[in-house]
């Protein structure tokens, strides 16, 4: 992986099984629990991931609301609850980290879908 690939942050609400596998496919990825911030409030996490430069994974449709007012971040990955298996969750940030530049996830809020 190339020094412009997307690294990840995820919240509290997405399993860290999703952040293992990430890290062995060789995508750094970093969870709330490594990082002892669980329980923060959303806003005060969407700023940490951005501070980190990385892109927010979360099932918490509330960072999609503070997106939508305004705040700035270095992306957000939505995983709906339909679309929350982990293989589905790895297979599509693997695929994301691969084709999406930091500048193309910089405040932009993506979806996750099956991709099969």
């Amino acid at each position: 992986m190339s020094e412009d690939t997307l690294r990840f942050y995820l919240d509290e609400h997405v399993d860290v099984e999703i952040a293992r596998q990430l890290n062995r496919l060789g995508i750094d990825t970093i969870t709330v629990q490594a990082l002892e911030t669980q329980g923060e409030d959303d806003p005060v996490q969407l700023q940490m991931a951005t501070e980190l430069g990385r892109v927010l994974c979360t099932m918490d449709s509330d960072y999609v609301d503070l997106a939508a007012e305004g705040a700035q971040h270095a992306g957000i990955v939505f995983i709906p609850s339909e679309h929350s298996e982990i293989g589905v969750v790895v297979r599509f940030l693997d695929l994301m980290a691969r084709v999406f530049t930091d500048d193309e996830a910089r405040n932009h809020v993506v979806y996750v879908s099956r991709l099969d």
